[in-house]
């Protein structure tokens, strides 16, 4: 794995497969609970996203099974993407770290009299 940041599609993926294996109407359900609604993957978008995460290594296909006659693969998070995710996850929460420091001081800034030392 990279050091570049994942892309958003990606972080939702691997974040909806984070707790337990799902099949693809699951993680479609599971990234938009996950983004509040604001993300909504169409399904050819989900398959080619899952094909290139199954080649990277970050996910696997637990199983396969047959629902109403119909085969479907459920997914589950690989330990190179268990990697990803955390780096991920800490990555945002250094931006977030910093980004709140830095509105802290702002708020500092305005509040400050005028005339007030800096």
């Amino acid at each position: 794995m990279s050091d570049r940041p994942l892309q958003e599609p990606t972080l939702l993926l691997l974040t909806a497969l984070a707790d337990e294996p799902r099949h693809g109407y699951g993680l479609i359900q599971e990234i938009e609970a996950i983004s509040q609604g604001r993300v909504r993957i169409r399904t050819g978008t989900l398959y080619g996203a899952l094909d290139r995460l199954l080649q990277q290594g970050l996910i696997q296909v637990e199983r396969e099974e047959v629902v109403d006659g119909r085969a479907r693969k459920v997914y589950a998070l690989a330990e190179e993407g268990r990697r990803a995710l955390a780096a991920e996850t800490q990555r945002l929460r250094a931006v977030v770290a910093e980004a709140e420091r830095r509105m802290a001081a702002r708020r500092v800034l305005a509040v400050r009299p005028k005339g007030a030392p800096a």
